[in-house]
Protein backbone atom coordinates (compact mmCIF):
# COMPACT_ATOMS: atom_id res chain seq x y z
CA UNK A 1 0.00 0.00 0.00
CA UNK A 2 1.32 3.45 -0.90
CA UNK A 3 2.39 5.74 1.91
CA UNK A 4 2.88 9.49 1.83
CA UNK A 5 5.23 11.87 3.64
CA UNK A 6 2.71 12.84 6.33
CA UNK A 7 2.12 9.21 7.27
CA UNK A 8 5.84 8.54 7.57
CA UNK A 9 6.31 11.60 9.76
CA UNK A 10 3.40 10.59 11.99
CA UNK A 11 4.70 7.03 12.42
CA UNK A 12 8.23 8.22 13.20
CA UNK A 13 7.02 10.73 15.78
CA UNK A 14 4.82 8.10 17.45
CA UNK A 15 7.70 5.65 17.66
CA UNK A 16 10.07 8.38 18.91
CA UNK A 17 7.77 9.41 21.77
CA UNK A 18 7.85 5.87 23.15
CA UNK A 19 11.51 5.07 22.39
CA UNK A 20 13.42 8.27 23.24
CA UNK A 21 15.59 8.22 26.35
CA UNK A 22 18.05 11.13 26.49
CA UNK A 23 20.08 9.60 29.32
CA UNK A 24 21.29 6.41 27.63
CA UNK A 25 24.54 6.10 25.65
CA UNK A 26 24.59 7.22 22.02
CA UNK A 27 25.47 3.70 20.87
CA UNK A 28 22.56 2.23 22.83
CA UNK A 29 20.17 4.78 21.29
CA UNK A 30 21.38 4.05 17.77
CA UNK A 31 20.99 0.32 18.34
CA UNK A 32 17.38 1.03 19.32
CA UNK A 33 16.93 3.21 16.22
CA UNK A 34 18.38 0.56 13.88
CA UNK A 35 16.22 -2.17 15.42
CA UNK A 36 13.12 -0.07 14.77
CA UNK A 37 13.77 0.17 11.03
CA UNK A 38 13.69 3.98 11.06
CA UNK A 39 17.45 4.41 10.58
CA UNK A 40 17.08 3.48 6.90
CA UNK A 41 13.38 2.83 6.23
CA UNK A 42 13.97 2.51 2.48
CA UNK A 43 15.95 -0.71 3.01
CA UNK A 44 14.33 -4.11 3.16
CA UNK A 45 12.89 -5.26 6.46
CA UNK A 46 15.43 -8.10 6.49
CA UNK A 47 18.25 -5.57 6.61
CA UNK A 48 17.19 -3.00 9.19
CA UNK A 49 14.61 -1.23 7.01
CA UNK A 50 10.87 -0.98 6.41
CA UNK A 51 10.56 -1.47 2.62
CA UNK A 52 9.52 2.16 2.13
CA UNK A 53 10.37 4.49 -0.80
CA UNK A 54 13.81 6.10 -1.06
CA UNK A 55 12.53 9.51 0.04
CA UNK A 56 11.45 8.07 3.41
CA UNK A 57 15.05 8.07 4.74
CA UNK A 58 15.29 11.85 4.63
CA UNK A 59 11.79 12.31 6.02
CA UNK A 60 12.44 9.95 8.94
CA UNK A 61 15.78 11.56 9.83
CA UNK A 62 14.28 15.03 9.71
CA UNK A 63 11.34 14.00 11.88
CA UNK A 64 13.66 12.54 14.53
CA UNK A 65 15.88 15.63 14.62
CA UNK A 66 12.88 17.99 14.71
CA UNK A 67 11.51 16.03 17.65
CA UNK A 68 14.73 16.66 19.58
CA UNK A 69 16.44 13.34 18.92
CA UNK A 70 19.56 12.01 17.22
CA UNK A 71 19.45 10.13 13.93
CA UNK A 72 22.17 8.35 11.95
CA UNK A 73 25.92 8.98 12.30
CA UNK A 74 27.58 11.54 10.03
CA UNK A 75 30.18 10.63 7.43
CA UNK A 76 30.87 8.03 4.78
CA UNK A 77 30.25 4.99 6.92
CA UNK A 78 26.49 5.39 6.74
CA UNK A 79 26.19 7.17 3.40
CA UNK A 80 28.77 5.22 1.35
CA UNK A 81 29.99 2.00 2.98
CA UNK A 82 26.68 0.80 4.42
CA UNK A 83 24.75 1.76 1.28
CA UNK A 84 27.21 -0.10 -0.96
CA UNK A 85 27.29 -3.19 1.28
CA UNK A 86 23.49 -3.22 1.35
CA UNK A 87 23.24 -2.97 -2.43
CA UNK A 88 26.07 -5.27 -3.55
CA UNK A 89 27.50 -7.49 -0.77
CA UNK A 90 26.47 -11.02 0.12
CA UNK A 91 24.36 -11.80 3.16
CA UNK A 92 27.33 -12.73 5.37
CA UNK A 93 28.95 -9.31 4.89
CA UNK A 94 25.63 -7.56 5.37
CA UNK A 95 25.06 -9.45 8.60
CA UNK A 96 28.53 -8.61 9.87
CA UNK A 97 28.87 -4.96 8.91
CA UNK A 98 25.53 -3.21 8.37
CA UNK A 99 24.43 -3.03 11.99
CA UNK A 100 27.73 -1.75 13.50
CA UNK A 101 28.07 0.77 10.65
CA UNK A 102 24.55 2.18 11.07
CA UNK A 103 25.11 2.66 14.80
CA UNK A 104 28.48 4.38 14.25
CA UNK A 105 30.37 1.65 16.10
CA UNK A 106 32.45 1.05 12.95
CA UNK A 107 33.99 4.05 11.16
CA UNK A 108 34.91 3.90 7.48
CA UNK A 109 36.94 5.72 4.86
CA UNK A 110 36.94 5.52 1.06
CA UNK A 111 40.12 4.21 -0.59
CA UNK A 112 39.59 5.07 -4.25
CA UNK A 113 41.83 7.88 -5.58
CA UNK A 114 45.52 7.32 -6.30
CA UNK A 115 48.41 9.55 -7.45
CA UNK A 116 47.60 8.69 -11.09
CA UNK A 117 43.95 7.72 -10.74
CA UNK A 118 41.70 10.54 -9.61
CA UNK A 119 39.26 11.55 -12.30
CA UNK A 120 40.38 8.46 -14.22
CA UNK A 121 39.55 6.14 -11.34
CA UNK A 122 39.57 3.03 -13.52
CA UNK A 123 43.28 3.63 -14.14
CA UNK A 124 44.20 2.81 -10.54
CA UNK A 125 47.31 0.70 -9.93
CA UNK A 126 46.99 -0.64 -6.39
CA UNK A 127 47.46 -4.38 -6.89
CA UNK A 128 45.50 -7.26 -5.35
CA UNK A 129 46.96 -10.79 -5.52
CA UNK A 130 45.21 -13.91 -4.27
CA UNK A 131 47.17 -15.84 -1.64
CA UNK A 132 45.21 -18.83 -0.42
CA UNK A 133 42.21 -17.65 1.59
CA UNK A 134 43.33 -14.02 1.45
CA UNK A 135 44.07 -11.20 -0.95
CA UNK A 136 47.31 -9.23 -0.59
CA UNK A 137 47.10 -5.52 -1.46
CA UNK A 138 50.02 -3.25 -2.35
CA UNK A 139 49.82 0.38 -3.47
CA UNK A 140 49.00 3.92 -2.48
CA UNK A 141 45.75 5.85 -2.03
CA UNK A 142 45.50 9.64 -1.69
CA UNK A 143 43.02 12.37 -0.71
CA UNK A 144 41.47 9.97 1.81
CA UNK A 145 39.25 11.68 4.36
CA UNK A 146 39.02 10.18 7.87
CA UNK A 147 41.65 7.47 7.25
CA UNK A 148 43.45 8.63 10.39
CA UNK A 149 40.62 7.43 12.63
CA UNK A 150 38.72 4.90 10.50
CA UNK A 151 38.40 1.22 11.40
CA UNK A 152 37.63 -0.05 7.90
CA UNK A 153 38.02 1.08 4.31
CA UNK A 154 36.10 0.44 1.11
CA UNK A 155 38.95 -0.17 -1.32
CA UNK A 156 39.15 -0.78 -5.07
CA UNK A 157 42.28 -2.54 -6.33
CA UNK A 158 43.48 -4.14 -9.57
CA UNK A 159 43.18 -7.91 -9.45
CA UNK A 160 43.79 -8.59 -13.16
CA UNK A 161 46.25 -6.75 -15.44
CA UNK A 162 45.47 -8.82 -18.55
CA UNK A 163 42.03 -7.33 -19.25
CA UNK A 164 40.91 -3.75 -20.04
CA UNK A 165 41.20 -1.41 -17.10
CA UNK A 166 37.55 -1.36 -16.06
CA UNK A 167 37.30 -5.17 -16.10
CA UNK A 168 40.30 -5.84 -13.87
CA UNK A 169 39.08 -4.18 -10.67
CA UNK A 170 37.80 -5.78 -7.47
CA UNK A 171 36.08 -4.11 -4.51
CA UNK A 172 37.33 -5.01 -1.01
CA UNK A 173 36.41 -4.32 2.60
CA UNK A 174 39.81 -3.63 4.17
CA UNK A 175 40.62 -3.68 7.88
CA UNK A 176 42.81 -0.62 8.47
CA UNK A 177 43.92 -1.83 11.90
CA UNK A 178 46.75 -4.01 10.62
CA UNK A 179 50.54 -3.58 10.19
CA UNK A 180 50.36 -3.37 6.39
CA UNK A 181 48.45 -0.04 6.45
CA UNK A 182 50.25 3.28 7.00
CA UNK A 183 48.35 6.58 7.11
CA UNK A 184 50.12 9.92 6.60
CA UNK A 185 48.50 13.37 6.66
CA UNK A 186 48.62 15.52 3.51
CA UNK A 187 49.49 19.11 4.40
CA UNK A 188 47.60 21.58 2.23
CA UNK A 189 48.67 25.02 1.11
CA UNK A 190 45.87 26.59 3.17
CA UNK A 191 47.41 25.24 6.37
CA UNK A 192 44.94 22.40 6.94
CA UNK A 193 45.52 18.66 6.78
CA UNK A 194 42.07 17.28 6.04
CA UNK A 195 43.21 14.42 3.82
CA UNK A 196 45.56 11.49 4.11
CA UNK A 197 47.80 9.34 1.97
CA UNK A 198 47.36 5.64 2.73
CA UNK A 199 50.17 3.20 1.91
CA UNK A 200 49.35 -0.50 1.60
CA UNK A 201 52.24 -2.92 1.97
CA UNK A 202 51.13 -6.53 1.87
CA UNK A 203 47.88 -5.56 3.53
CA UNK A 204 45.65 -8.60 3.80
CA UNK A 205 41.94 -9.02 3.12
CA UNK A 206 39.98 -12.25 3.71
CA UNK A 207 38.80 -13.76 0.45
CA UNK A 208 35.19 -13.50 1.60
CA UNK A 209 35.51 -9.70 2.00
CA UNK A 210 35.07 -9.07 -1.72
CA UNK A 211 31.95 -7.05 -2.60
CA UNK A 212 30.17 -7.94 -5.83
CA UNK A 213 32.58 -10.61 -7.02
CA UNK A 214 36.13 -10.66 -8.39
CA UNK A 215 36.46 -8.40 -11.44
CA UNK A 216 33.20 -6.56 -10.71
CA UNK A 217 34.77 -3.72 -8.76
CA UNK A 218 34.02 -1.05 -11.33
CA UNK A 219 30.27 -1.63 -11.21
CA UNK A 220 30.30 -1.62 -7.40
CA UNK A 221 32.48 1.52 -7.29
CA UNK A 222 30.04 3.31 -9.58
CA UNK A 223 27.31 2.44 -7.12
CA UNK A 224 29.33 3.99 -4.30
CA UNK A 225 29.98 7.12 -6.36
CA UNK A 226 26.28 7.47 -7.14
CA UNK A 227 25.59 7.50 -3.40
CA UNK A 228 28.39 10.02 -2.92
CA UNK A 229 26.89 12.39 -5.49
CA UNK A 230 23.29 12.08 -4.37
CA UNK A 231 23.40 11.53 -0.61
CA UNK A 232 22.53 14.34 1.77
CA UNK A 233 21.13 13.46 5.17
CA UNK A 234 19.23 15.66 7.55
CA UNK A 235 20.13 13.09 10.18
CA UNK A 236 23.39 14.90 10.81
CA UNK A 237 21.74 18.34 11.05
CA UNK A 238 22.92 20.58 13.89
CA UNK A 239 21.34 19.72 17.23
CA UNK A 240 19.28 22.32 19.06
CA UNK A 241 21.52 24.16 21.53
CA UNK A 242 18.89 23.80 24.25
CA UNK A 243 18.81 20.02 24.11
CA UNK A 244 20.61 18.01 26.78
CA UNK A 245 21.22 14.48 27.98
CA UNK A 246 23.90 11.88 27.41
CA UNK A 247 22.73 10.94 23.91
CA UNK A 248 22.81 14.55 22.71
CA UNK A 249 26.12 15.34 24.41
CA UNK A 250 27.82 12.36 22.80
CA UNK A 251 26.25 13.19 19.43
CA UNK A 252 27.56 16.75 19.66
CA UNK A 253 31.06 15.47 20.36
CA UNK A 254 30.76 13.07 17.41
CA UNK A 255 29.60 15.86 15.10
CA UNK A 256 32.36 18.21 16.25
CA UNK A 257 35.00 15.60 15.50
CA UNK A 258 33.49 14.95 12.08
CA UNK A 259 33.25 18.65 11.19
CA UNK A 260 36.89 19.38 12.00
CA UNK A 261 37.78 17.85 8.67
CA UNK A 262 35.51 20.26 6.83
CA UNK A 263 36.16 23.50 8.70
CA UNK A 264 37.77 25.08 5.64
CA UNK A 265 35.10 24.02 3.13
CA UNK A 266 33.20 27.35 3.28
CA UNK A 267 36.45 29.02 2.22
CA UNK A 268 36.80 26.49 -0.61
CA UNK A 269 33.41 27.61 -1.92
CA UNK A 270 34.56 31.24 -1.97
CA UNK A 271 32.71 32.90 0.94
CA UNK A 272 30.39 35.03 -1.17
CA UNK A 273 28.99 36.45 2.07
CA UNK A 274 32.33 38.12 2.83
CA UNK A 275 32.69 39.40 -0.72
CA UNK A 276 29.28 41.11 -0.62
CA UNK A 277 29.83 42.41 2.90
CA UNK A 278 33.21 43.90 2.09
CA UNK A 279 31.94 45.51 -1.08
CA UNK A 280 29.09 47.12 0.83
CA UNK A 281 31.49 48.19 3.58
CA UNK A 282 33.79 49.85 1.08
CA UNK A 283 31.09 51.75 -0.71
CA UNK A 284 28.50 52.45 1.97
CA UNK A 285 25.52 50.15 1.55
CA UNK A 286 22.70 51.36 -0.64
CA UNK A 287 19.17 50.26 0.18
CA UNK A 288 18.14 47.23 -1.83
CA UNK A 289 21.62 46.58 -3.18
CA UNK A 290 24.46 44.45 -1.83
CA UNK A 291 26.96 46.92 -3.24
CA UNK A 292 27.23 50.51 -2.05
CA UNK A 293 28.03 53.81 -3.68
CA UNK A 294 31.58 54.33 -4.93
CA UNK A 295 34.22 55.82 -2.66
CA UNK A 296 37.37 57.55 -3.79
CA UNK A 297 39.78 54.87 -2.48
CA UNK A 298 40.91 52.76 -5.46
CA UNK A 299 42.08 49.13 -5.22
CA UNK A 300 45.67 48.40 -4.25
CA UNK A 301 48.52 48.32 -6.73
CA UNK A 302 48.72 45.08 -8.69
CA UNK A 303 44.99 44.40 -8.57
CA UNK A 304 43.20 44.55 -11.94
CA UNK A 305 41.92 48.07 -12.24
CA UNK A 306 44.09 49.26 -9.31
CA UNK A 307 46.73 51.95 -8.87
CA UNK A 308 49.14 52.02 -11.75
CA UNK A 309 46.77 50.16 -14.05
CA UNK A 310 46.12 52.01 -17.29
CA UNK A 311 42.83 50.12 -17.66
CA UNK A 312 41.42 51.94 -14.63
CA UNK A 313 40.28 55.42 -15.51
CA UNK A 314 39.71 57.93 -12.67
CA UNK A 315 36.41 57.17 -10.92
CA UNK A 316 35.93 53.80 -12.65
CA UNK A 317 37.66 51.46 -10.18
CA UNK A 318 34.69 51.15 -7.86
CA UNK A 319 32.39 50.62 -10.84
CA UNK A 320 34.54 47.64 -11.91
CA UNK A 321 34.31 46.18 -8.41
CA UNK A 322 30.52 46.67 -8.33
CA UNK A 323 30.14 44.97 -11.71
CA UNK A 324 32.16 41.97 -10.55
CA UNK A 325 30.13 41.58 -7.38
CA UNK A 326 26.85 41.92 -9.29
CA UNK A 327 27.94 39.22 -11.74
CA UNK A 328 28.97 37.02 -8.84
CA UNK A 329 25.59 37.37 -7.14
CA UNK A 330 23.79 36.54 -10.40
CA UNK A 331 25.85 33.41 -11.01
CA UNK A 332 25.42 32.31 -7.38
CA UNK A 333 21.63 32.67 -7.51
CA UNK A 334 21.43 30.78 -10.80
CA UNK A 335 23.51 27.98 -9.28
CA UNK A 336 21.15 27.87 -6.32
CA UNK A 337 18.16 27.43 -8.58
CA UNK A 338 19.89 24.53 -10.35
CA UNK A 339 20.58 22.91 -6.97
CA UNK A 340 16.91 23.39 -6.04
CA UNK A 341 15.81 21.56 -9.19
CA UNK A 342 18.17 18.68 -8.41
CA UNK A 343 16.84 18.40 -4.84
CA UNK A 344 13.24 18.36 -6.03
CA UNK A 345 14.07 15.67 -8.61
CA UNK A 346 15.64 13.48 -5.91
CA UNK A 347 12.64 13.91 -3.62
CA UNK A 348 10.38 12.80 -6.45
CA UNK A 349 12.52 9.69 -6.91
CA UNK A 350 13.85 10.64 -10.33
CA UNK A 351 17.25 9.29 -11.40
CA UNK A 352 20.21 11.72 -11.33
CA UNK A 353 20.34 13.89 -14.42
CA UNK A 354 22.50 16.62 -15.86
CA UNK A 355 21.81 18.89 -12.87
CA UNK A 356 24.63 17.25 -10.90
CA UNK A 357 27.35 18.11 -13.41
CA UNK A 358 25.85 21.54 -14.15
CA UNK A 359 25.66 22.30 -10.43
CA UNK A 360 29.24 21.17 -9.87
CA UNK A 361 30.48 23.44 -12.67
CA UNK A 362 28.40 26.31 -11.28
CA UNK A 363 29.98 25.93 -7.84
CA UNK A 364 33.43 26.03 -9.43
CA UNK A 365 32.52 29.19 -11.32
CA UNK A 366 31.19 30.83 -8.16
CA UNK A 367 34.39 29.95 -6.31
CA UNK A 368 36.58 31.42 -9.07
CA UNK A 369 34.53 34.61 -9.23
CA UNK A 370 34.65 34.92 -5.43
CA UNK A 371 38.41 34.58 -5.59
CA UNK A 372 38.63 37.37 -8.17
CA UNK A 373 36.33 39.67 -6.20
CA UNK A 374 38.22 39.07 -2.95
CA UNK A 375 41.50 39.83 -4.75
CA UNK A 376 40.07 43.05 -6.17
CA UNK A 377 38.67 44.24 -2.85
CA UNK A 378 41.50 43.11 -0.55
CA UNK A 379 44.48 43.94 -2.70
CA UNK A 380 47.78 43.19 -0.97
CA UNK A 381 45.92 42.57 2.31
CA UNK A 382 44.69 39.33 0.73
CA UNK A 383 48.14 37.89 1.35
CA UNK A 384 47.97 38.40 5.13
CA UNK A 385 47.22 35.31 7.18
CA UNK A 386 47.44 37.52 10.26
CA UNK A 387 46.65 41.19 10.69
CA UNK A 388 44.60 43.84 12.43
CA UNK A 389 41.48 42.84 10.53
CA UNK A 390 40.59 39.16 11.19
CA UNK A 391 38.67 39.06 7.92
CA UNK A 392 41.99 39.44 6.07
CA UNK A 393 43.07 36.03 7.38
CA UNK A 394 39.83 34.45 6.16
CA UNK A 395 40.23 36.05 2.73
CA UNK A 396 43.82 34.81 2.55
CA UNK A 397 42.55 31.30 3.23
CA UNK A 398 39.84 31.69 0.59
CA UNK A 399 42.37 32.63 -2.07
CA UNK A 400 44.39 29.42 -1.55
CA UNK A 401 41.36 27.17 -0.97
CA UNK A 402 39.09 27.91 -3.94
CA UNK A 403 41.22 26.01 -6.52
CA UNK A 404 40.16 22.79 -4.78
CA UNK A 405 36.52 23.42 -5.75
CA UNK A 406 37.36 22.74 -9.41
CA UNK A 407 39.06 19.44 -8.56
CA UNK A 408 37.26 17.74 -5.67
CA UNK A 409 34.37 15.43 -6.47
CA UNK A 410 35.19 15.27 -10.19
CA UNK A 411 37.17 17.91 -12.06
CA UNK A 412 35.53 20.57 -14.20
CA UNK A 413 36.97 18.86 -17.27
CA UNK A 414 35.27 15.60 -16.36
CA UNK A 415 31.94 17.36 -15.75
CA UNK A 416 32.16 19.01 -19.18
CA UNK A 417 32.89 15.63 -20.78
CA UNK A 418 29.83 14.15 -19.05
CA UNK A 419 27.60 16.97 -20.27
CA UNK A 420 29.06 16.92 -23.76
CA UNK A 421 28.59 13.19 -24.20
CA UNK A 422 25.33 12.54 -22.33
CA UNK A 423 23.43 15.78 -22.91
CA UNK A 424 24.80 17.29 -26.12
CA UNK A 425 25.47 13.94 -27.80
CA UNK A 426 29.07 14.78 -28.70
CA UNK A 427 31.60 12.09 -29.54
CA UNK A 428 33.39 10.47 -26.63
CA UNK A 429 36.81 11.73 -25.68
CA UNK A 430 39.56 9.69 -27.41
CA UNK A 431 40.90 6.92 -25.20
CA UNK A 432 43.84 5.02 -26.71
CA UNK A 433 43.71 2.51 -23.85
CA UNK A 434 40.09 1.54 -24.44
CA UNK A 435 39.71 -2.20 -24.89
CA UNK A 436 43.41 -3.01 -24.36
CA UNK A 437 44.85 -5.09 -21.52
CA UNK A 438 45.78 -2.59 -18.84
CA UNK A 439 49.11 -4.27 -18.17
CA UNK A 440 50.23 -3.28 -21.67
CA UNK A 441 49.08 0.32 -21.52
CA UNK A 442 50.99 3.32 -20.18
CA UNK A 443 48.63 4.80 -17.59
CA UNK A 444 49.57 8.36 -18.51
CA UNK A 445 49.97 8.42 -22.26
CA UNK A 446 47.74 5.53 -23.26
CA UNK A 447 50.52 4.08 -25.41
CA UNK A 448 50.69 0.31 -25.82
CA UNK A 449 53.68 -1.28 -24.11
CA UNK A 450 55.42 -4.62 -24.48
CA UNK A 451 54.32 -8.05 -23.29
CA UNK A 452 51.86 -8.22 -20.44
CA UNK A 453 53.52 -8.28 -17.03
CA UNK A 454 50.93 -10.75 -15.78
CA UNK A 455 48.53 -10.51 -12.90
CA UNK A 456 51.03 -9.01 -10.50
CA UNK A 457 53.45 -6.59 -12.20
CA UNK A 458 56.71 -6.02 -10.32
CA UNK A 459 57.44 -2.58 -8.85
CA UNK A 460 59.72 -1.59 -11.73
CA UNK A 461 56.82 -2.02 -14.16
CA UNK A 462 54.66 0.34 -12.13
CA UNK A 463 57.42 2.92 -11.93
CA UNK A 464 58.23 2.63 -15.64
CA UNK A 465 54.62 3.04 -16.68
CA UNK A 466 54.31 6.37 -14.91
CA UNK A 467 54.99 9.58 -16.77
CA UNK A 468 57.49 11.39 -14.50
CA UNK A 469 56.40 14.69 -15.93
CA UNK A 470 52.79 14.13 -14.95
CA UNK A 471 52.56 11.77 -11.99
CA UNK A 472 54.33 11.58 -8.69
CA UNK A 473 54.96 7.99 -7.60
CA UNK A 474 57.54 8.67 -4.89
CA UNK A 475 56.04 7.04 -1.76
CA UNK A 476 58.07 9.40 0.44
CA UNK A 477 56.12 12.36 -0.90
CA UNK A 478 52.76 13.39 0.50
CA UNK A 479 51.69 15.46 -2.49
CA UNK A 480 50.58 13.96 -5.75
CA UNK A 481 49.74 15.61 -9.05
CA UNK A 482 46.72 14.17 -10.85
CA UNK A 483 47.21 12.68 -14.31
CA UNK A 484 45.38 13.59 -17.45
CA UNK A 485 41.99 12.00 -17.40
CA UNK A 486 40.70 9.40 -19.84
CA UNK A 487 37.59 7.30 -19.71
Amino acid sequence: MAIDRAEVEEQVRAWFRDAWDPDIALLAWRERLVASGWAVPSWSSRWHGRDLPAWSDRVAHRAIVDAGGVAVPPGGGFSLAAATIHDHADDELRERYLGPTLTGELRWCQLFSEPCAGSDLAGLRTTAVRDGDEWVLDGQKVWTTSADHADMGICVARSDWDVPKHAGLTYFLLDLRQPGVEVRPIHQMNGHASFNAVFLTEARVPADHVVGGVGEGWAVARGTLSHERSFTSSGSAPLDAHLGGRVVDEARAEAAEHQRTYVWYPQRQGRIDLAIGRAAQRGGARRGSPVGEPVPTPPARGVPGGRGSRSCEPGSCEAVARDRVAELVAVHRAAGWTADRARVARRLGRPPGAEGSIGKLALSEVARRCNAVHSTLAGAHGMLSEGLDPVDAVVAEVLVSTPAQSIAGGTDEIQRNILGETVLGLAREPAPDRGRPFGRVDASAGAERGPSPGRHPPPDHVAEAADPGTCDHDPTQERATPCRSTD
